[in-house]
């Protein structure tokens, strides 16, 4: 942090240290909920549909896709959040007003959201060693590609993190973010081939699937975890490295016209 500019080590501070001090508020949601999910699906019904691609048990394939909905989940809802809520109660004008550049408010913004999910994501993948050193059929989860894996988890949380500036700016009510975070992206990532692989589908199905972005982020992170993809490694990280500068600067843009924030 120290080659960063004062004004938003302070703003990164301040975001990151508003989920930091409520830990039960954001770290120990996704924690139950995920362990939920490792003993219904990874234990459960996991031993009973066997393995994925090459001979990955169940377990170990669902794995990469928890990470990424607890990843996109979180740094989406911190971002969303911390901007409407400043809005609702009009401090978000004192940052405005402040020397920072746009840039330098979205990338503030951006990070400290992006490390709620990276932070969550490692959690989970805790949760996915302590389930498989547990279970005697299993062999322990490894990493394959960890330095892939790294970039892959950023990528996904911050390009999240810059749709929650998009969500946080555009909402009216508490109503629309949770809309955004139910109705449209939990089902993307339902549909990303979180719990099934992609050779699964059929004709069109398939194709259409390739247009859900959660598929390159599930593929990617589970090429990062197993060194297993379905579609090519490259492609799919680069797709994600694209998609996040785009919209940083939608980002960016969003803040300079004052959207949301002058109405």
């Amino acid at each position: 942090m120290r080659g960063l500019a004062v004004g938003t080590r302070a703003l990164l501070k301040r975001e990151i240290l508003r989920y930091v001090r409520r830990p039960r508020n954001t770290f120990l949601p996704p924690f139950i909920n995920n362990v939920l999910y490792f003993a219904v699906f990874g234990v459960i019904l996991g031993s009973r549909i066997g393995s994925y691609g090459d001979g990955i048990p169940y377990i170990k394939f669902v794995l990469p896709g928890l990470v990424v909905l607890g990843a996109v989940s979180n740094g989406f809802e911190n971002a969303s959040f911390s901007i409407f809520h400043g809005r609702w109660n009009e401090y978000i004008h004192e940052v405005l007003t402040s020397p920072l550049s746009y840039r330098q408010l979205s990338f503030a913004y951006v990070a400290a959201s992006a490390l709620r999910g990276v932070l969550v994501g490692v959690i989970i993948s805790v949760i996915g060693v302590v389930f498989t050193f547990a279970h005697p059929g299993y062999d322990v989860v490894g990493v394959a590609h960890p330095v892939y894996l790294a970039v892959s988890l950023v990528a996904v949380s911050a390009l999240f993190a810059c749709f929650g500036i998009v969500g946080g700016l555009w909402a009216r009510d508490f109503d629309y973010l949770t809309v955004l975070n139910q109705f449209l992206i939990r089902p993307l990532v339902f549909f990303g081939g979180v719990f099934y692989p992609l050779s699964a589908l059929d004709g069109v199905w398939y194709t259409v699937s390739l247009a859900n972005p959660m598929v390159h982020m599930v593929d990617a992170v589970r090429y990062g975890f197993l060194g297993y993809a379905e579609r090519d490694p490259a492609l799919s990280l680069g797709i994600l490295l694209v998609a996040t500068g785009v919209v940083f600067a939608v980002d960016v843009a969003l803040f300079a016209r004052g959207y949301g924030l002058t109405e």
